[in-house]
């Protein structure tokens, strides 16, 4: 059990920085933004384990542990990932991502849940979110070769050197390629070991889900997106969690609900709470991407603070525990409000200041 949790941690950051080095190589040589390429190749590569997850938990009969690792991924991969991400590096974002990506993250989020209101995403909701990513993926192929998504940075590690050798590209797909590969292996062991623990301990199916499956399979998304904003690749860094929810809700969810039989089915706790949690977490992510473009060191400290808070909730509920209707009275009548007030008055002078 040890050797398994060390070797996927190390496979994981290897992994992640494998993959970064050769996706900004590949980017810098191509002339593609960095931050298309964490929206598409490095978003999607590194949701690889989530697709695995939900996909054979859906062919299982387990719909409940497919649908509850995407929300649950959804979340962690904004408030943890990018909570820890800005603590260690104030992070850029790009307007492309105020105007479009997120607003398109929080209407596919919507959509789920439009679509989760009959208990169940059957079998024409799988094809119609699979449908959706689709169209989001040309979109940004045809951005790219028309020219009009802005351009990023470049990196700072001398990663372009040398890019357009047939040599160097194989080379830099081969970094891409193997840490993929490293990514997902080392996020499979973790998640193995973590799931067997806690089912011995008698958590629930949804729980394990919503948490250690979720926090698991999106291990690659932390360890890329933390070695992301170290290697000064930020647009990359916040690329790859908006593309990896997007690619979570449309493609993964999809294709849950294409391949399980009967579809999907959604709880009750999933359509009233967590859903729910998973669009306002998207939501709250304007105000903090447009106070200056850059998601601050105290930004990423509250978005941990709440994800913390979403952990203990789930935790208190599973356990039915005595201090679950304290709890939820707090957030609900101070906590949560205090947090959306400080949104509102940091988004409004960021406005004024805009003007």
């Amino acid at each position: 059990m040890i050797l398994s949790l060390g070797a996927g941690f190390v496979l994981l950051v290897v992994g992640a920085e494998a993959l970064v080095r050769g996706a900004s190589r590949i980017a810098v040589g191509a002339g593609i933004s960095p931050l298309v390429v964490g929206l598409t190749v490095v978003a999607f590569g590194t949701s690889a384990p989530e697709l695995a997850v939900s996909v054979g938990a859906s062919l299982s009969g387990q719909s409940s542990l497919a649908l509850g690792n995407v929300v649950g991924s959804n979340i962690f991969n904004v408030l943890l990932i990018l909570g820890v991400a800005a603590l260690v590096a104030p992070l850029r974002v790009s307007s492309q991502l105020v105007r479009l990506d997120v607003p398109l993250g929080i209407g596919a989020g919507v959509g789920v849940l439009l679509l989760a209101l009959d208990g169940t995403i059957g079998w024409g909701d799988g094809l119609l979110l699979v449908g959706g990513i689709l169209v989001y993926t040309a979109y940004l192929l045809r951005q790219i070769r028309a020219g009009a998504v802005e351009a990023g940075g470049v990196s700072d590690d001398g990663g372009g050197e040398g890019t357009g050798s047939f040599g160097q590209w194989i080379v830099n797909l081969g970094f891409v390629l193997g840490g993929l590969v490293m990514l997902v292996f080392g996020a499979r062991w973790l998640v193995e070991g973590a799931v067997a623990v806690a089912r011995r301990l008698g958590v629930s199916e949804l729980v394990i889900g919503l948490t250690l499956v979720a926090g698991g399979t999106s291990l690659p998304e932390l360890a890329t997106s933390v070695l992301a904003g170290l290697r000064g690749e930020r647009d990359i860094a916040v690329g790859n969690v908006v593309g990896s929810n997007l690619f979570n809700l449309l493609a993964v969810l999809g294709g849950a609900a294409l391949v399980a039989p009967g579809g999907v089915a959604v709880s009750g706790a999933v359509l009233w709470f967590d859903l729910p949690v998973m669009i306002a977490v998207a939501v709250a992510c304007l105000p903090v991407f447009i106070t200056g473009h850059t998601i601050a060191r105290w930004e990423g400290g509250l978005f941990l603070g709440l994800y913390a808070a979403y952990t203990a909730y789930l935790i208190l509920a599973a356990a039915r525990h005595d201090a679950l209707s304290s709890f939820s009275l707090v957030m609900a009548a101070f906590v949560l409000p205090l947090v959306a007030v400080t949104l509102a008055v940091t988004a409004l002078r960021a406005a004024r200041a805009g003007r």
